[in-house]
């Protein structure tokens, strides 16, 4: 995997947007909304476009709209994916924006995030960001994660999985096909001392839970349906 190739156009982006507001919080900038004075935070880690994505926070403003404090870092540092990006740049996207380097950075936001008061912390992660969640599942840091129409995997990173960990992929995705998702669940599923869950959606292909038409009407379903099952899944574990 060279870089995001799955994400065609750029997305519509616009700094301002939304009901929150950004700043540093473990050495990042990160948009940040919803109930400050929640004791559960949610971490959502967006794809390569980066975390000024409008859809991205119209889900973070809706979540943080029922009681949870939502942190979307820019785990990018400003470095974001763009698929106009010359071939020589582009190839060199992905070492230079590593999930491992996420990872290491995430693991900083919770703890300040603990250290302000939150006593549950739950991640969500969208193509490089379930890529990314998926490592930080190896910690338990976080109570629970869930992914969704993720990057490439790999059988150690999700064997390695010690947190309750739910895989949301598309049956037409060609980065993570249906079938790898299966094969994660099978993996999941021969480790009883971890709670999992795998949904395949019918008919959707890579992207369709954050880059999607909201004019659309089935578009626009399947994504609100993928928001539901990770939220669901989420507030199960943050208590």
């Amino acid at each position: 995997m060279s870089g995001p190739e799955c994400c065609a156009n750029p997305p519509e982006v616009n700094s301002s947007f939304g009901k929150g507001c950004v700043e540093e919080i473990g050495g990042l900038k990160a948009y940040i909304t919803g109930d400050r004075s929640s004791s559960q935070a949610i971490l959502l880690a967006s794809d390569a476009f980066g975390y000024e994505g409008v859809m991205l926070r119209k889900l973070a403003d809706k979540i943080g709209g029922l009681g949870y404090m939502i942190v979307v870092p820019d785990f990018f540092f400003g470095d974001y994916y763009y698929s106009a990006m010359p071939p020589e740049i582009r190839e060199k996207w992905l070492p230079n924006n590593p999930p491992e380097k996420g990872c290491e950075n995430a693991l900083k936001i919770i703890a300040q995030l603990k250290s302000r008061g939150s006593a549950a912390v739950g991640a969500a992660g969208f193509c490089w960001g379930g890529m990314m969640v998926t490592k930080l599942a190896k910690y338990e840091d976080i109570k629970a994660a869930v992914i969704l129409h993720p990057g490439r995997l790999t059988d150690d990173d999700v064997n390695e999985v010690k947190v309750p960990f739910a895989i949301l992929g598309g049956e037409l995705d060609q980065l993570c096909p249906q079938e790898e998702v299966k094969h994660y669940g099978e993996i999941l599923s021969a480790k009883p001392q971890v709670e999992s869950f795998v949904k395949i959606f019918p008919g959707v292909a890579h992207g369709w839970a954050s880059r999607y038409n909201e004019d659309d009407e089935l578009a626009a379903r399947n994504a609100e349906e993928a928001h539901t099952d990770m939220l669901n899944w989420l507030s199960k574990y943050l208590i």
